[in-house]
């Protein structure tokens, strides 16, 4: 991924797309940025919250920095998806399957899209519960390879992953801001503060 590597190491070489578009002549088309530094843009201007890891071992620390900077090690996580809290089992959470009791939602999500740095959800991850009835509080892991385009691109990715039975309530997350934060344009969403744990997988 080319901004991951630029920002984190790694060897790049100077292609067009990574030519500023004043050193390029007046009448040449702008260039579209790649679709994993679109998606750093648009998911922060959103008020996201972004960890870049490169392996697991940087996706633990990094989960154990926002329990301990949250005051969240000892708090009632709900979690839906048995392989995640499976997954994740070293650090003992006491999980609950009620949004009531729980303060944070631990969860994947279906695809991270570039265009307007929202997260595609489905019934594979928030059941049939709507946003508004999760926890204000989410941290969502997901891989680089879950990077798309557009939303159109993560509907076709989820129809040709659930061949046998398309999952229902499918949605996306797209502001990731306090109540506080608040402005006309985010009116009726619901917005949550929500963290990425994104794993390097290409």
């Amino acid at each position: 991924m080319s901004l991951f590597r630029r920002i984190f190491g790694g060897k790049s070489s100077k292609s067009e797309e990574h030519i500023p578009n004043q050193e390029r002549g007046k009448y040449m088309p702008e260039v579209k940025l790649p679709v994993d530094e679109r998606f750093t843009i648009n998911f922060k201007a959103n008020g996201g919250k972004f960890l870049y890891c490169e392996n697991i071992q940087e996706v633990n620390r990094s989960l154990e920095n926002i329990l301990v900077e949250n005051d969240w090690e000892n708090k009632t996580v709900l979690v839906f998806d048995e392989q995640l809290n499976e997954m994740f089992k070293e650090f003992q959470f006491k999980t609950s399957k009620k949004t009531s009791e729980s303060t944070f939602f631990f969860t994947t999500c279906e695809y991270l899209i570039s265009d307007d740095g929202s997260l595609l959800i489905s019934s594979n991850q928030i059941a049939e519960k709507k946003l508004k009835e999760l926890p204000t509080n989410f941290i969502v892991y997901a891989t680089t390879s879950q990077l798309v385009e557009n939303i159109g691109e993560g509907l076709k990715g989820i129809k040709e992953k659930n061949r046998s039975k398309i999952p229902t309530n499918i949605t996306t997350i797209k502001h990731f801001k306090t109540e506080v934060d608040k402005d006309f344009l985010t009116y009726g969403s619901s917005s949550k503060n929500l963290y990425l744990l994104l794993l390097e997988d290409l």
